[in-house]
């Protein structure tokens, strides 16, 4: 019997956007009254009112700066305890927002940011820019996350062309832990560029193994690779609906085979390999064992690579029927742990 997980609360922590603004309103603030506010508040797109600690507090003249360091919560975010720090020069009227150290600049289209600009995206502009606005006149605002350009390589940026480091992100300003519409949302943010960069063949995979096997099979640039993940569906939905020409589905034998028998969310606490219909497709002799296997993985070592096949097929079966419609053409690649193809279908 299988046990369960207790019941816990994550603890919600704050985007880089929501820090970005706090630190700006310090150092305004600061430029303004000759003194920070520590801690100081700011007001959240849906109304919320929060509160940030300083740990950066530096002012000279016609600047200011201030840092907060982000709390990610139980989120695993790369950018978590990470310093998000606003440099603040007041102009006569108008707001201008610069890249600093650790933040990256946009340098492809398909993104909410135009190429050239920093990779600052439209909420937080629009949070900072109203805290401009109730201090009265212009500002310079340069964000930078010291570290920041290390940090960027463990995400989406490099493939989505954003360069030099991170992305000042955040709808709410709130970080939900463990948010799967945050992941769909990055892979509908990778078909975005995609398309727009006319890339005529994307890729999305279950994990690194399979995306670099699909990537070398395919030579595929980088910004072709979608991080899928175990959110099958999440990509395939947005691409009936914003199709490019090709796509390759690969993954583990486990995942796939759960693709095959019709999942479209292959985390393992949202769905499970169906043995009995693994062993539905096996020859007689063979039948009983493959339902009492324990892994995906036992199953294989019983019935060979004939079985990867199989359920390629199967599994391109669905991914077909989810595209239906949008001339898109597709196809399956299983990679073992090694990283060779078993199987591959369509």
């Amino acid at each position: 019997m299988r046990a369960e997980k207790p019941e816990q609360t994550l603890r919600r922590g704050w985007t880089t956007g929501a820090c970005a603004t706090a630190a700006t309103k310090a150092a305004l603030v600061a430029l303004k009254t000759g003194t920070f506010p520590d801690p100081v508040s700011i007001t959240l797109p849906k109304g919320q009112q929060v509160a940030f600690a300083l740990t950066l507090e530096e002012r000279d003249g016609d600047w200011a700066r201030a840092g907060i360091v982000k709390d990610a919560g139980d989120d695993p975010d790369v950018t978590h305890g990470a310093t998000v720090i606003a440099r603040v020069r007041r102009l006569p009227s108008g707001i201008s927002f610069r890249a600093g150290e650790g933040v990256g600049r946009v340098t492809k289209p398909g993104l909410p940011v135009a190429p050239g600009e920093p990779a600052i995206n439209p909420v937080p502009r629009a949070m900072m820019t109203r805290v401009v606005e109730e201090l009265g006149g212009g500002a310079e605002i340069e964000i930078s996350i010291p570290g920041g350009e290390a940090l960027a390589a463990k995400t989406w940026n490099p493939r989505l062309g954003i360069v030099g480091g991170l992305s000042i992100l955040g709808t709410t300003g709130i970080v939900n832990p463990f948010s799967c519409a945050a992941w769909i949302a990055s892979i509908h943010r990778g078909i975005d560029v995609a398309r727009a960069n006319g890339l005529a063949h994307v890729a999305g995979c279950t994990g690194s193994t399979s995306e670099d096997t699909v990537r070398a099979h395919y030579d595929l640039p980088l910004e072709a690779m979608l991080d899928m993940g175990d959110f099958a569906g999440g990509l395939l939905k947005y691409l009936r609906l914003h199709p490019v020409p090709r796509v390759t589905i690969g993954g583990g034998f486990g995942k796939i085979t759960k693709l095959a028998q019709g999942a479209m969310d292959l985390h393992s606490g949202r769905s499970q390999v169906d043995f009995d219909w693994l062993a539905a497709r096996m020859p007689a002799g063979l039948a009983d064992a493959v339902r009492g296997a324990n892994t995906a993985q036992q199953v294989l070592e019983l019935a060979g690579p004939a079985i990867a096949q199989q359920v390629a097929g199967e599994a391109l079966r669905h991914v077909n029927s989810m595209l239906e419609g949008a001339g898109i053409r597709a196809d399956v690649m299983i990679v073992d742990r090694a990283g060779k193809v078993m199987a591959h279908a369509g």
